[in-house]
C-alpha cells in the first residue's frame, strides 16, 4: 500500500537538481532508508538511465516503495530490499552513490556509524555518500527552526537529534572519505556530499573537518 510524506513533494525538485549536478547520467545509486518510496520513484522517472536500489528496514515501508515502483514507469528503479544500515548485509556494490534523506536525525548515532561503514564498503573509488536533511555546523544551528526541531527530537528520544557536520566529517574521514561538499536547499536543509577517496585523491584534498560549499541550485552561492 502506498504511503505519502507531504514534505517529499516540496523538496524533491531541488534535491533532484543537486543530484543531477553531482552524479553521472548513468549512475548506480543505493538509497538507505527510502521510507515511502516517493523520492526513489520520482528520481528514477526523471533520470531513466539511473539504476536506483531502494532499501528500508520497515516492512510497511518496503511495501510502499514497491507500490510506488509499480506505477512509476521507471525502468531503473529496482525492487526494494530490506536493510538496517548497521548490518553487514548491504547489497553488493560498487555503487556510484549512497543516498540517504531524513534518516540520521531520527535514528541512533549507531545508524550514522553503520551508514558510514556500509558506504565505505560498497562505494566505488570516487563514489559519493549523499546525506540530506537538517544539520548543525560546528555546534551552531543556522536556523532557529532547526534548533527547535532538534529539541523536539531529543525530547522524543535522547538518541535522536540533528547531527553536526564536523562530527560526521571526522567519522567519515576515518573511513576514507574527503571533507563534504555542502549544497544549501530549501527549508533550512542541506545535501552533504562525502567523496570516497582512492589512493591518489587521499594524498590531497581539503583538511580534515573542512566543509566546502557547492552552489545552491538556481543560485550563485559559492
Amino acid at each position: 500500500m502506498k504511503s505519502h510524506a507531504p514534505a517529499t513533494a516540496r523538496n524533491r525538485e531541488p534535491i533532484l537538481a543537486a543530484l543531477r549536478r553531482l552524479l553521472p547520467a548513468d549512475a548506480r545509486v543505493l538509497e538507505v532508508g527510502s521510507g515511502t518510496g516517493e523520492h526513489a520513484a520520482f528520481f528514477s522517472a526523471a533520470m531513466p538511465a539511473w539504476t536506483w536500489q531502494p532499501t528500508d528496514p520497515s516492512p510497511a515501508a518496503l511495501a510502499s516503495i514497491d507500490a510506488h515502483r509499480r506505477t512509476a514507469r521507471a525502468t531503473g528503479l529496482l525492487p526494494a530490499v530490506a536493510l538496517d544500515a548497521r548490518s553487514a548485509g548491504w547489497p553488493p556494490g560498487p555503487f556510484d552513490a549512497v543516498f540517504s534523506a531524513n534518516v540520521i536525525h531520527i535514528a541512533p548515532w549507531s545508524v550514522c556509524v553503520g551508514l558510514l561503514d556500509g558506504a565505505s564498503r560498497v562505494l566505488a573509488p570516487g563514489g559519493l555518500l549523499l546525506l540530506y536533511g537538517p544539520f548543525r555546523f560546528d555546534g551552531v544551528f543556522l536556523a532557529a527552526s532547526n534548533a527547535a526541531f532538534d529539541a523536539r527530537l531529543r525530547a522524543e528520544d535522547p538518541e535522536w537529534g540533528v547531527r553536526d557536520v564536523a562530527e560526521l566529517a571526522r567519522e567519515a574521514r576515518a573511513r576514507g572519505f574527503a571533507a563534504p561538499l555542502r549544497t544549501e536547499l530549501p527549508a533550512n536543509n542541506h545535501l552533504l556530499a562525502f567523496r570516497r577517496e582512492d589512493a591518489r585523491s587521499a594524498r590531497g584534498g581539503a583538511p580534515d573537518g573542512l566543509v566546502s560549499r557547492a552552489p545552491r541550485p538556481g543560485s550563485s552561492v559559492g
